[in-house]
């Protein structure tokens, strides 16, 4: 049967065909870039990328600053606690983000408003430095807050902590340390650290990192996690959870893609483990979910009620 379309316009159909297919990918591409960029703003403008200003805390709260956990200037953490003293006080212990490769334990408003919210009801709250990129991958980054966590846990008598107290939390790529330190709590306890109450993750959307490195994902994963498969699954809390440990809540945000479907993943493996994970999805945004929290309202009450379950001390110190 003859061919009733002739060559040219045959030719002509698959290089526009073709076109669209690349003008399809093109505009995918430059979606993504066009997310990551906003994301990367929103965190510098609510969280900034250094401690540009003091940071401010309500009245009665003693801050010691720069305390050492190693040799390495990064490896510093801030303590902010009741000024009156006490003793057997809950402690907070937050891991700031910024991509694996900037941020800063006193960074804009990072602290502030959980500062304000916990220290006065009795809390202490530590915010600490780690090592980052390019020098430190994220997994030997774990391996510094396990042993500013360890740190922590020994001195927190001087600040009327209690050493068995801790409730460790992060966000973004501080909230992928914290969940890859619980579920493999052997990598913390190689640092030293003694086991703590449990573990709140602000937004990590990293829970899986080979499934995102296998997939088209933003380029910040790219120095952090490197092309090797092996690293990707050392790296993620997903492939590494092979028992139940402590309690976690997984704060994530609804107007991301990926970020809640990764933490019901992660929650959907611990389950048969025996090891409960929450899932808290909020509407706000990536920055959002960390600075909003610790102010007035159903968010940080919902946080609050997961804290509550952690401890008796820690529920006595949330109802007051």
């Amino acid at each position: 049967m003859k061919n009733r379309y002739p060559r040219r316009m045959v030719q002509a159909a698959l290089l526009a065909l073709a076109a669209c297919t690349c003008m399809e990918a093109g505009a995918g591409l430059l979606r993504d870039r066009i997310a990551e960029r906003r994301a990367q703003q929103q965190d510098d403008e609510l969280e900034g990328t250094r401690p540009d200003k003091a940071t401010k805390v309500p009245a009665g709260t003693r801050v010691v600053r720069d305390v050492a956990y190693g040799a390495d200037p990064a490896q510093r953490f801030d303590v902010y606690a009741p000024a009156q003293g006490g003793k057997g006080a809950p402690v907070i212990f937050l891991v700031h983000g910024g991509g694996w490769k900037h941020g800063d334990k006193a960074m804009g408003r990072i602290v502030e408003n959980k500062v304000a919210r916990w220290v006065p009801r009795g809390f202490v709250v530590v915010s600490t430095n780690y090592r980052m990129l390019p020098g430190t991958l994220p997994v030997d980054q774990a391996r510094d807050v396990a042993k500013a966590l360890a740190t922590a846990q020994a001195k927190a008598a001087e600040w009327g902590g209690d050493r068995s107290r801790f409730i460790l939390m992060g966000h973004s790529a501080g909230a992928h340390i914290v969940s890859l330190i619980t579920a493999s709590p052997t990598l913390a306890a190689e640092q030293g650290s003694a086991p703590w109450l449990g573990t709140v993750a602000l937004d990590s959307a990293a829970f899986d990192v080979a499934q995102i490195m296998e997939g088209r994902h933003m380029r910040l994963y790219d120095p952090a996690f490197g092309t090797d498969p092996a690293y990707w699954r050392a790296a993620s809390p997903y492939h590494v959870l092979a028992k139940a440990g402590v309690p976690m809540l997984a704060v994530c945000s609804s107007r991301r893609d990926d970020s809640c479907a990764q933490a019901r993943r992660f929650a959907g493996k611990a389950q048969p483990l025996g090891m409960r994970v929450q899932v808290l999805e909020e509407n706000y945004s990536h920055g959002e979910i960390n600075f909003k929290l610790g102010e007035p309202g159903a968010y940080t009450e919902a946080v609050e009620a997961f804290m509550r379950q952690l401890d008796p001390a820690v529920a006595s110190l949330l109802r007051s």
